[in-house]
């Protein structure tokens, strides 16, 4: 008798998976995802900026509450300190606007100078919190004995 010694059988591979088929749809699901949070909810966090023109024609797009920037030239002889702030009224030339400002302005805020106020209406009124100035970009060097002394 002989028997010969059956050989045993080769281990079965495991069975290959197709990571690609898995990889493709992840990466664009992930995408997608990515998109919509970045941009799907960028229209509400959006802050439009308009003169004071614009911002009257348009001022049915703009509910009380809603932000934007404003911007306009102070008008001389409007300037008025408030307990929580400043008012003045800006132009572009064509349309005024009453500004209340809530807050301190900044040390470049006079009358003459250009301004763009981010906030919101609040009736005919424009109530902002943030206020930037247009400033001129030439230094002057002091004149001879008109110079700032030090601060202790």
């Amino acid at each position: 008798m002989t028997d010969s010694p059956t050989s045993p059988e080769p281990p079965h591979p495991l069975p290959t998976t197709n990571y690609r088929a898995f990889l493709i749809p992840a990466v664009g699901l992930l995408l997608v995802i990515g998109g919509f949070l970045l941009f799907g909810n960028l229209n509400n966090n959006l802050v439009y900026y308009l003169t004071t023109t614009e911002a009257r024609q348009t001022r049915a797009d703009f509910p009380d509450g809603r932000r934007f920037r404003l911007a306009g030239e102070v008008v001389p002889g409007t300037i008025e300190s408030l307990s929580i702030g400043t008012s003045f009224i800006a132009s572009d030339g064509i349309t005024r606007v009453t500004v209340r400002h809530e807050g301190d302005p900044p040390q470049l805020f006079q009358e003459g100078i250009e301004v763009v106020v981010e906030g919101s209406w609040d009736g005919d009124a424009f109530v902002s919190d943030v206020m930037l100035v247009k400033h001129d970009e030439e230094y002057r060097v002091p004149e001879e004995g008109n110079y700032q002394e030090e601060s202790p």
